[in-house]
């Protein structure tokens, strides 16, 4: 394990990736070693790359393939795809071959993928780098469009927000709790989404676009995969669900309509306030969500599930239930962080309790001043000074804005100051800011800010 010049309060044996992955590399040049090429194809023929040094084939297989698929399944959370291409070793393809079939250790991600992306996930061998698919980004401005009237509808999983946006300027909005979560009749989320447009249709003159915001992975304005539609079975979901939002928005108008992730749209807010590019935004909850907006304010399409993302590579990582994985962002950036950490503080929590609830407990200990209780934050903050450095191989970040419950109060400014402390002492080259929410930052809302994202036609 690597040395930390900040350890982690509650959890010595934490190994983050970045540290990691340096030294193997470093090791792994000294060795003679070689350089691979990971290659991952998603919609519309883009791909994204990443070379790493491994160790001679033969040498150390089983280190080689284990940061491959750990680099591999980094690319797949960030940017998202189908078809894997290893280029360089043959090792390491049968060895993420193997990890990423049917019934292999990452099904699940295999599964996941394949639907979102309607293709059976493929990982592929290429003798030579040369042989490897190219690097191919999208470069669409999305965002921050003001002119004429929209609408900007922010689809919630406990309530959805709409505003009629003028020139950049709301001038009408409204809440409604509604409970797309636990409704199996997808006519239920057609009709309260429609709804929401007509009413903001009705306080302007006409309507020139529409943008969404909205939970889960969108991929051109079709819903791939979102939690607001759990209890929708599957033959319903193909033929109400995926489109939902296009037919919606048809029955306003023929108007541009686009579709993105809440994070992403969240992350376009506080760039719009900030009035700043390069912001990634992490919001720490029930798990914890992404979203980016590049140095030149758009929004990428990729898909930023930083849950699913590798960011300790310590044997004795916790393991996320859902994928079956270990040393996950869900497990050291969500309220589940808290809760694992919390033994460790010595603060025992009623098993009866929901997770949101034994988070309660913690922060009120907190209040309470329980010195325990602020190192659960503090250990929090040293996880992500680490991993923000490991976002920053795939993002080119300027701002990071922390959002979300865990970060409420004094724990978000703990977290926030040992992130930051972390940053500055390991990594004094990254110029990355780490900051919370103020009231400058939420001047833009969620929905207005996707009321800005489809470009009026010209």
């Amino acid at each position: 394990m690597s040395y930390l010049k900040i350890p982690a309060p509650l959890d010595p044996s934490f190994s983050p990736i970045y540290q990691e992955l340096m030294e193997f590399q470093e090791a792994a040049c000294k060795a003679g070693g070689n350089q691979i090429r990971l290659a991952l194809e998603r919609n519309d023929g883009l791909v994204s790359t990443f070379d790493l040094w491994i160790y001679p084939d033969g040498k150390d297989d089983e280190g080689n393939i284990h940061m491959a698929e750990r680099m591999l399944k980094t690319m797949i959370w960030v940017y998202g795809g189908f078809r894997a291409t290893i280029a360089g070793s043959k090792a390491v393809y049968e060895g993420i071959k193997e990890q990423y079939r049917m019934g292999g250790k990452h099904e699940f991600d295999a599964k996941f993928m394949a639907r979102v992306y309607e293709h059976a996930f493929e990982v592929c061998y290429a003798q030579t780098i040369a042989e490897a698919p190219k690097k191919k980004d999208a470069a669409a401005p999305v965002g921050r469009h003001l002119e004429g009237c929209r609408i900007g509808f922010d689809a919630g999983g406990s309530d959805r927000k709409v505003s009629a946006v003028i020139d950049g300027k709301s001038v009408y909005s409204e809440e409604v709790v509604w409970f797309p979560k636990i409704t199996s009749d997808p006519a239920y989320h057609y009709e309260g989404i429609l709804s929401a447009m007509k009413t903001a249709a009705s306080h302007m003159p006409r309507v020139d676009a529409i943008g969404v915001s909205s939970a889960g992975v969108y991929i051109n304005n079709q819903t791939m995969n979102a939690s607001l539609f759990l209890k929708v079975g599957e033959e319903d979901y193909e033929k109400y669900v995926k489109d939902i939002y296009i037919r919606a928005a048809k029955e306003i108008g023929d108007v541009p309509l686009v579709v993105c992730n809440d994070g992403d749209v969240t992350a376009l807010a506080g760039a719009m306030s900030l009035n700043a590019n390069g912001i990634l935004g992490i919001a720490m909850g029930t798990s914890e969500a992404g979203g980016y907006v590049d140095m030149d304010g758009n929004i990428t399409g990729w898909l930023n599930e930083l849950a699913f993302v590798p960011c300790d590579l310590s044997a004795a990582a916790m393991m996320d239930e859902w994928s079956g994985d270990i040393g996950c962002g869900v497990k050291y950036f969500s309220q589940d962080a808290v809760i694992k950490l919390a033994p460790a503080a010595g603060i025992k929590l009623d098993e009866k309790l929901s997770p949101a609830e034994k988070l309660k407990v913690v922060q009120g200990e907190m209040e309470r001043g329980n010195e325990n209780a602020r190192k659960i934050y503090e250990t929090i903050g040293v996880y992500l000074g680490y991993t923000l450095a490991f976002y920053a191989m795939f993002y080119n970040i300027n701002h990071v804005l922390l959002m979300g419950r865990v970060t409420s109060g004094e724990g978000g400014d703990l977290v926030l100051g040992k992130a930051q402390e972390v940053l500055n002492t390991e990594y004094p080259d990254l110029k990355m800011l780490v900051n919370l929410p103020d009231e400058k930052s939420r001047r833009v809302g969620q929905s207005v800010a996707a009321a800005s994202l489809p470009m009026l036609a010209k």
